[in-house]
């Protein structure tokens, strides 16, 4: 029986970079970066025309970004008004960090002002990490399991993985997967910055040697899985190939990495192996990259310990300096930013890196955006890396399709 394989279809974000997966793309590419203030946020997102204004109402900044993320996928992979396949095999699984929390804070101070009569009866589905993929099964009519994955900042990445494994399972013939999160508040900002994570100085640039953490970034980025076989009986253009998965824990510390980056390396391997891909037929990493010395210096680590002496001639790059970190959305957004790379065959640089921490060792840094070459197969093969507090590690395999060729 020949074994089930998972394809990407469509993809989706939302992002300060703009509304549009093309957007993110050109805008990484170009160097550019939506961080303003100190932060980023998608000062230009509208909810409307996927929502009607009372929709948008009644809905959280969070799930907003999630929905009109997977209309733009949901459309991308052609689906119509209602999923190809049939609705009961049709899956939903989209990560978050900590959900509605703008809705939860509004409430609250309505709370305060006005009394507990004054609350909105919707504020619970309003805010609770699962709305966003409740809503987008409600939306597009998929009747297969829905659920949230809650891991950080691996959360994303994590939700790409179930829906992989749901696939190949046989238990769907397709699934939205990704990632949202709407987390760029004052308080969220005042607890990563006492904690130490939080750029001082208002930038945030990934691997270089003055990096002193990162800045917050919100919105969301959601792909269509479908099976391989499906796919192609329906014709689907199919953008690249979600080849491989691995997760680990750390057991260490409920915020730090391990330091020798152990079980990260361990999630890389087993990403690899799950793939069958070998690490010198890697031709670009989208790395977790925060910006913060901590865990830029676990992730070399660790990548050095997964892929040995071929790490240093693999292009590497972060889109956090473009975009800001998105916490439980980033592995999803990643994702997305990988798919592109690899359809189009370029890989975005590090936004604003000039001078890499030489205590990193030696690196191919993307200073700028560079064209990938394919190995003798003719494919392009990507890790996409995402950790999260908990110690979650979540490692993607993206290729492109056999056979194609580029854009």
């Amino acid at each position: 029986m020949t074994p089930r394989r998972a394809v990407v279809t469509g993809v989706g974000a939302v992002t300060p970079l703009g509304t549009g997966a093309a957007v993110l793309h050109e805008r990484a590419v170009a160097g550019e970066t939506g961080l303003s203030g100190g932060e980023g946020r998608c000062t230009d997102f509208a909810p409307t025309p996927v929502l009607t204004r009372r929709e948008a109402r009644r809905t959280d900044r969070f799930s907003q970004f999630a929905l009109v993320a997977a209309a733009e996928a949901v459309g991308a992979a052609g689906w119509g008004d209602a999923p190809p396949h049939a609705p009961e095999r049709t899956a939903c699984v989209v990560g978050s960090g900590v959900g509605g929390l703008e809705t939860f804070q509004e409430q609250l101070v309505v709370l305060e002002k006005e009394g507990p009569e004054a609350v909105s009866p919707l504020m619970v589905p309003m805010m609770m990490a699962n709305a966003a993929a409740a809503q987008i099964a409600l939306r597009f009519g998929l009747r297969g399991e829905s659920h949230c994955v809650i891991s950080a900042c691996s959360a994303g990445a994590q939700a790409i993985g179930a829906g992989l494994r749901m696939i190949r399972s046989g238990e769907a013939d397709a699934v939205v997967v990704g990632g949202a999160e709407a987390a760029t508040s004052a308080i969220v900002r005042a607890a990563f910055l006492n904690a130490g994570a939080l750029s001082q100085s208002g930038t945030s640039v990934p691997f270089d040697k003055d990096r002193d953490g990162f800045l917050l970034g919100e919105g969301a980025g959601i792909l269509v899985l479908e099976e391989a076989g499906a796919a192609r009986r329906r014709g689907a253009s199919v953008l690249a190939e979600l080849a491989g998965y691995g997760a680990t824990s750390d057991a260490h510390h409920l915020t730090a990495p391990h330091p020798e980056g152990t079980s990260a390396a361990r999630a890389v391997t087993l990403a690899l192996t799950d793939a069958g891909v070998a690490p010198q037929d890697v031709h670009y990493i989208n790395a977790h990259g925060t910006g913060t010395a901590l865990n830029d210096s676990a992730e070399v680590t660790a990548l050095r310990h997964s892929l040995g002496p071929a790490l240093e001639a693999i292009p590497l790059s972060s889109t956090k300096s473009a975009i800001g970190h998105l916490l439980g959305a980033a592995g999803a957004v990643e994702a997305v930013a990988t798919v592109m790379a690899l359809h189009h065959r370029e890989a975005p640089p590090t936004a604003g890196l000039r001078v890499p921490d030489p205590q990193l060792g030696p690196l191919t840094h993307l200073i700028r955006s560079r064209p990938l070459s394919p190995g003798p197969d003719g494919r392009l093969t990507a890790l996409s890396t995402a950790f999260g507090f908990g110690g979650h590690n979540a490692v993607l395999v993206l290729r492109t399709p056999a056979g194609e060729t580029g854009p």
